[in-house]
């Protein structure tokens, strides 16, 4: 496999826009980080981007989360190793990846409405949003996953 181009190189300013948002969600969310990379990861699961699971795997194990979560992710309803909270988070990013699959239902925002503040709901789905985003930047142009490698090891750093 050959990555048709590099989307930062090739639109520099386009590519710090999709950053920004990044940054956002990473900084300013006030979402829990192992929150948010389950719902990159699961998205990416949706999209079939081997870029983004292989980037967000190595991220989610770096901050700690475990093998056994990351390889259930993909069947979450029939495990009990995520919280309520993560429940509804992995529900509303499935049905906002999905839109076109009947909206998002109203029984799947009325559970994150009650997992979620006002704030947090917006900015859950802004991450759902930018993930979607960079799912549709990495197979358009066929990042090749493999390479990627997380800056952030708290779970090696933990250990020594």
């Amino acid at each position: 496999m050959q990555s048709r181009l590099e989307a930062q190189k090739t639109s520099p300013a386009a590519y710090n826009a999709m950053l920004g948002l990044e940054m956002f969600i990473r900084k300013s969310s006030k979402l829990e980080p192992s929150l948010v990379e389950l719902v990159k990861m699961r998205a990416s699961q949706i999209n079939g981007c081997a870029y983004c699971i292989d980037m967000h795997s190595k991220d989610a194990r770096a901050e700690g989360e475990s093998e056994q979560r990351l390889y259930a992710l993909n069947a979450w309803r029939e495990t009990p190793f995520f919280t309520d909270r993560e429940r509804a988070a992995l529900a509303w990013t499935e049905a906002v990846t999905l839109i076109t699959e009947g909206h998002v239902a109203d029984a799947v925002y009325e559970e994150a409405k009650q997992r979620f503040s006002e704030e947090e709901l917006v900015n859950l789905t802004l991450a759902v949003i930018t993930i979607n985003g960079w799912n549709r930047l990495a197979i358009a142009f066929r990042s090749v996953p493999g390479e990627y490698r997380p800056a952030v090891h708290k779970a090696e750093g933990a250990q020594k």
